[in-house]
């Protein structure tokens, strides 16, 4: 009798034991649903995305210096020639203004010409249009705006640059390659020199109209190379992109690397700003 009991004892208490379970688990249930909004959810956070401000204290300034500290990114596309990519320099915005600007003001571009070349002999060689336009001949302030900005990336004082030359480019229209600093023994003495060159891309091109670098790296520096082909390192217009490449290297002779030119459109339209930086303070009359 008392074997019996004991084991009715334990029947008894397999039901109690699974209806407590069945409670704890509703109770639990309910009460996540009810306080699951109130708990804190951690997230995996990124230490390289973690810049606060603050992080990087200034330093004292002189006359001419400025109090904020700012970011410029570009990529260093080539040391020969040294060319550096400037991934959205400028708004749509600022590019669309710049066009407005000069669209009504547009000329056939000229050429500046070697001993012995002629307007006729060199026909072909450069068949956009373009027009020069100041940062102070802008109202709106966008041109002052970019070319500040362009001084800050290069180190070269506003000072040194000539106006830009605004161009369009148009289907099949091209400018075989050529450099933009003038060698004295070609073009005769210059009383100062072309060291650099901004070219801040307008517009998307479809197709063609890449910036072209046929001596990239020494590759084909040779008196028989073919300045209308375009071979070499390319880059592709993209609306805001700014590309900055030198013509003369620190002691000032001219880098023969720094050979380019632009390829022929083959679809769309390609509009550029381009800004030419002198070794020396520039004035109109020079």
């Amino acid at each position: 009798m008392k074997i019996k009991t004991k084991r009715s004892k334990r029947n008894l208490g397999l039901p109690a034991a699974m209806i407590l379970c069945s409670l704890f688990f509703v109770a639990g249930f309910y009460s996540s649903i009810f306080f699951s909004h109130d708990a804190p959810v951690t997230k995996p956070r990124s230490r390289m995305l973690e810049v606060a401000e603050g992080d990087h204290d200034t330093m004292p300034h002189g006359v001419t210096g400025e109090a904020s500290i700012e970011s410029i990114p570009f990529q260093v596309l080539s040391w020969k020639p040294r060319a550096l990519h400037f991934p959205k320099f400028a708004t749509p915005e600022q590019c669309e203004s710049i066009i407005k600007m000069a669209k009504s003001k547009l000329k056939p571009s000229s050429l500046a010409l070697r001993k012995g070349e002629t307007d006729e002999n060199t026909k072909g060689t450069r068949t956009s249009s373009g027009t020069f336009v100041s940062g102070s001949e802008d109202e709106t302030g966008t041109l002052h705006f970019i070319e500040k900005k362009i001084a800050k990336a290069t180190m070269i004082p506003l000072s040194h640059g000539e106006a830009f030359n605004i161009l369009r480019y148009e289907i099949g229209q091209k400018y075989d390659s050529h450099y933009d600093a003038f060698n004295p023994e070609e073009y005769g003495p210059q009383s100062s020199q072309r060291a650099a060159s901004f070219l801040l891309y307008l517009s998307n091109v479809e197709e063609g109209g890449e910036t072209v670098f046929p001596f990239e790296n020494d590759s084909a520096v040779s008196s028989g190379f073919d300045y209308k082909q375009c071979v070499g390192l390319k880059v592709k217009p993209r609306q805001g992109d700014g590309l900055l490449f030198y013509s003369l290297f620190p002691n000032g002779t001219i880098d023969r690397t720094s050979l380019h030119g632009s390829c022929p459109v083959i679809k769309g339209e390609k509009w550029v700003a381009t800004k030419w930086i002198r070794d020396q303070t520039w004035t109109v009359d020079d």
